[in-house]
């Protein structure tokens, strides 16, 4: 009796996909990344993985604003520079990216949006890139214009765009619906009920953005594609009045099954299955630290060997790296967490 799963692939089964192996064919690649495709990057903060990787597999990550050369190597990542593709800082949701890609296409930097801190001023929409502030609301102003100038310049040149999506979760302006990183308040700002609104992003809201925002990057060259993925790493804490856990479970669901059917949608839309391979149970692990939810670093070269892998690049060795580097990495990974966790805990 003949039915439709006698001839298909090791892969679709538990048995011979999971089971017994066969992890090298779990991300069948809809188009090629090689060392000479120009990528660019952006997401939330496990995208800084996905750039560190191809960079150390000679892929030609491209980075709209590289650090001064006077500055520091040692402080450079707190400015937010070499993390992403643009000194964007943590883009963890699918409407700030479309939101970014907009104002870059048909916009300006708008003067309401420079939020206080201690007398000096930041940028509400990439509230950490100046821990210190600059002087004048005005200076703030001068550097987002930069900021977007260079990033739609280096956008007009990338062949793969990779945003890992992070959270549903956001607060943003009531009247003009533009939303924040962070919510107002925690980092930099001054939160006002009145004048700030709490989102957690439906699914067909989040697919929504995420073919609006394809259809921003193809207006920068119209021959990108776009590479999707989901950080696997849980929420900080939630605004949505239930406990963290659900509102996990939530945030991840709706993300993957958002980027899945954008897949499924476009030839040009891929999706890459980092979030799997760090929560399934059947991919090995536990891959979290003792926070139960920052990566471990043998889990982020697990991701990134599989991604290399399926694109027939190098990997870079992470798990072969000193214990005083691997600390390093993990110390990176944390960063943009420990900005989080000491804005709520004030």
């Amino acid at each position: 009796m003949s039915h439709p799963y006698e001839n298909l692939p090791q892969r679709a089964f538990w048995r011979t996909g999971t089971a017994a192996g066969g992890l090298e064919h779990l991300h069948v690649p809809k188009f090629p990344v090689t060392a000479e495709t120009r990528v660019a990057t952006a997401g939330s903060c496990f995208a800084q993985h996905i750039a560190q990787a191809l960079r150390g597999a000679g892929v030609n990550v491209l980075d709209a604003e590289p650090r001064p050369v006077t500055m520091d190597k040692n402080i450079c990542k707190t400015f937010g520079y070499g993390l992403f593709s643009g000194r964007y800082g943590n883009i963890y949701t699918a409407r700030q990216m479309v939101q970014l890609l907009q104002e870059m296409t048909d916009g300006a930097p708008d003067p309401r949006f420079v939020w206080a801190k201690g007398g000096r001023f930041v940028d509400a929409f990439r509230p950490t890139v100046e821990p210190e502030g600059l002087d004048t609301a005005q200076e703030v102003l001068f550097h987002r214009d930069y900021h977007l100038e260079r990033t739609a310049q280096m956008l007009r040149k990338a062949d793969v765009f990779i945003f890992t999506l992070g959270l549903t979760e956001c607060w943003e302006d009531i009247e003009t619906k533009r939303v924040f990183p962070m919510c107002p308040g925690t980092v930099a700002g001054t939160f006002d009920a009145s004048a700030h609104g709490f989102r957690n992003f439906t699914h067909a809201e989040v697919l929504a953005d995420l073919i609006r925002m394809r259809d921003l990057l193809l207006g920068f060259n119209p021959a990108m594609r776009l590479l999707l993925t989901v950080s696997p790493v849980p929420l900080t804490a939630t605004a949505s009045q239930t406990h963290v856990v659900p509102a996990t479970t939530y945030s991840k669901a709706v993300l993957r099954a958002a980027a899945g059917e954008a897949m499924a949608g476009f030839e040009d839309v891929d999706y890459f299955p980092s979030f799997e391979i760090i929560t399934s149970h059947a991919l090995g692990g536990p891959w979290f630290g003792d926070n139960k939810r920052t990566v471990r670093p043998e889990g982020v070269a697990q991701v990134m060997q599989l991604f290399l892998a399926a694109h027939g690049l190098a990997p870079h060795p992470v798990t072969n790296a000193p214990a005083s580097q691997r600390e390093d990495d993990e110390d990176d990974d944390l960063f943009c967490d420990e900005l989080l966790l000491d804005a709520f805990a004030k």
